[in-house]
């Protein structure tokens, strides 16, 4: 299996592809065309990215199968291109969620007693402890969370230890499930802006998140109230969170940017970048070598499972409901051809195929077909069916709700 790693990837990840007899090629800073063409030339079976574009023309350029975001968000991927052409897109979902939840609150504490302008007085020799001794303190304050998935939960851990109470929301979360987890439950993003001291966000980027905290958002926030964001830039409107630190004096720790250059190198003259109240780091919150190796470890997982069983874990664009409206369960002697017949009878009645598995039993002399079908044949095809050939056994239709 051919496997092209189209950015930094950890040499052991690379050592172990090689130990499961993967051909690895490693090509950094391939963007757009370039990326396309090398898709092209070398024909691998499996792309891996982390910050890397990977849009329909690199799809399309040549044979690929599997493409894995070597970390946990896959917005750089287009998905819905990937899935038009059968091709797998995976992640490494909660490989990286203690580094961020760590970044997260070391902005937060960065926020609370202003450490970059200590460390910048004290460079342009200048001691000014009666300045930066003017400290809120975070004990007692109450931490807001937008998303308790992996992340958010590990924010709750840390929270808990610096004593801060969490208010929490997500679309999931419960009462029920924010009683089990130890937080305050929030009906929407806007009641924990209300509720909150500081505010970190963690949810993925999708159509439901996409410009989910704006102007109302902040309008909510406490003057003077911290804000941290360390999921990905979409999420905010930049120009609302802008007129927020403005306005009414909040403080932002920033990890993720709007129209942030790609890669690990480049110019980025973003507004936000330069406000006085907004600290900012850059993109770096999954970069922990603890992170890296277990993305490492988990993306090689991802290949070995797809090399040697067909399957994909984590696969992120399978259909989660098809058109299938039953299942022909065709039970069967494990002998060559006998599927072959039954399909050519589904396919002569014009019956598209949906899903389909064989269940092979101990010893190898009986299995079960489950053929997932988008219309329900009638009793005549069920007939051919069942005299497709002399090694089917019983034959009979589940209907799926």
């Amino acid at each position: 299996m051919r496997v092209l790693i189209a950015d930094k990837f950890e040499e052991s990840g690379i050592a172990r592809l090689r130990a499961i007899g993967c051909d690895v090629m490693s090509k950094l800073g391939l963007k757009d065309e370039a990326l396309a063409r090398e898709v092209a030339a070398s024909t691998p079976d499996v792309l891996v990215v982390r910050s890397t574009k990977v849009p329909e023309a690199v799809l399309s350029a040549g044979a690929l199968k599997l493409v894995v975001r070597a970390g946990a968000g896959y917005n750089t991927i287009d998905v819905a291109a990937a899935s038009r052409r059968g091709i797998y897109v995976s992640n490494c979902p909660g490989k990286n969620s203690i580094a961020v939840a760590e970044l997260a609150f070391g902005l937060l504490l960065s926020l609370d007693r202003r450490i970059p302008e200590n460390v910048s007085a004290l460079r342009e020799s200048k001691w000014s402890k009666s300045e930066y001794s003017k400290a809120r303190g975070l004990f007692g304050r109450t931490l807001g969370l937008i998303g308790v998935g992996q992340i958010g939960r590990e924010m709750v851990v840390r929270a808990r230890a610096f004593g801060m109470p969490v208010v929490a929301w997500s679309r999931s979360l419960t009462p029920e499930r924010a009683e089990e987890l130890g937080v305050s439950y929030a009906a929407s993003a806007v009641d924990v802006a209300r509720r909150a001291d500081a505010v970190s966000v963690h949810v993925a980027l999708n159509l439901q998140t996409r410009g989910l905290l704006g102007s109302e958002f902040f309008a909510a926030m406490r003057t003077g109230a911290y804000f941290v964001n360390t999921a990905r830039a979409e999420v905010v409107d930049e120009a609302a969170l802008l007129a927020a630190v403005r306005e009414k004096g909040v403080r932002a720790g920033l990890d993720v940017y709007a129209d942030e250059p790609a890669g690990g190198a480049g110019e980025y003259g973003g507004a936000v970048g330069k406000e006085a109240g907004v600290y900012g780091t850059h993109h770096i919150g999954a970069s922990t070598e603890q992170a890296q190796e277990a993305i490492a470890a988990e993306t090689v997982r991802i290949i070995q499972t797809f090399k040697e069983s067909g399957n994909v874990p984590n696969a992120v664009n399978l259909a989660q409901a098809t058109p299938a409206t039953c299942a022909l369960m065709v039970r069967h002697l494990d002998k060559p051809g006998v599927l072959a017949k039954v399909l050519d009878v589904i396919s002569a009645a014009h019956i598209n195929v949906q899903e389909m598995e064989n269940i092979v039993f101990e010893g190898a002399v009986a299995a079960v077909a489950r053929i997932n079908l988008e219309s329900a044949p009638d009793e005549a095809v069920m007939e051919r069916v069942r005299g497709a050939s002399a090694e089917i056994l019983e034959v009979s239709l589940i209907g799926l709700a």
